[in-house]
């Protein structure tokens, strides 16, 4: 999953990618509204974590614009502005959550969970198929009831699969999702991970659409 991170906070926003790395996200870091503002509107992010306070444009500026655009990227506001008419004005510039500094990373975590469940469209925290189930909150997975052990590239190529179960996604989609700026992928990475996953779950848990990528494979 690609997350952009938008904090001018150089101590918190290391703690924050650091955190989210480890959680398997993939995440983009910029520290100013503007950069912010251009690297949502030419990427299709999974979340955006957006603080208002921001240096060249102000948050507030950066959900307008946003959703002036028509992009429906799931916001999550994280700021030090705690009055209810803050949060009110930031819920009705287009943000989806509002979390307030301080903040338990834990928490943070779960609210971005429930972003990108809603935004799947998801009323259950697991993600399935067929007798593979992804719990995000635990980073476990299972098959047919028994825990599989999975790389931190593995495990994120295989939600971004239940993520959007009925899609067809692309190389380059795939690529996108697993690594954020600054990590260069092989040229033959997604097709490696995809061979992982076949091997631990069967070689129709995914399938190949030709020409086009990958769509896991068969019914739920």
């Amino acid at each position: 999953m690609r997350i952009l991170l938008v904090e001018d906070d150089a101590l918190l926003g290391d703690g924050i990618r650091a955190g989210l790395g480890i959680a398997a996200y993939a995440v983009d870091w910029v520290r100013d509204g503007e950069t912010a503002l251009r690297a949502l509107l030419d990427h299709d992010y999974d979340a955006c974590i957006l603080d208002l306070g921001l240096p060249r444009r102000d948050g507030i500026g950066v959900l307008q614009a946003l959703r002036g655009a028509g992009k429906s990227t799931p916001v999550l506001v994280l700021t030090a502005r705690d009055t209810p008419d803050d949060k009110i004005a930031g819920l009705d510039s287009g943000a989806d959550d509002y979390l307030t500094k301080p903040f338990d990373l834990g928490e943070m975590q779960a609210r971005l969970r429930a972003l990108l469940r809603r935004a799947g469209g998801q009323a259950s925290p697991l993600l399935r198929h067929r007798d593979v189930t992804l719990d995000p909150a635990a980073r476990r997975v299972t098959c047919k009831g028994e825990e599989i052990t999975l790389s931190a590239r593995e495990y994120a190529l295989l939600q971004e699969f239940l993520q959007h179960p009925k899609h067809i996604r692309s190389r380059a989609q795939l690529e996108e999702s697993l690594y954020a700026w600054g990590e260069e992928a092989g040229s033959n990475t997604v097709e490696v991970y995809v061979h992982h996953l076949r091997k631990k779950f069967g070689s129709d848990f995914i399938r190949t659409v030709r020409g086009l990528g990958y769509q896991l494979g068969g019914e739920a």
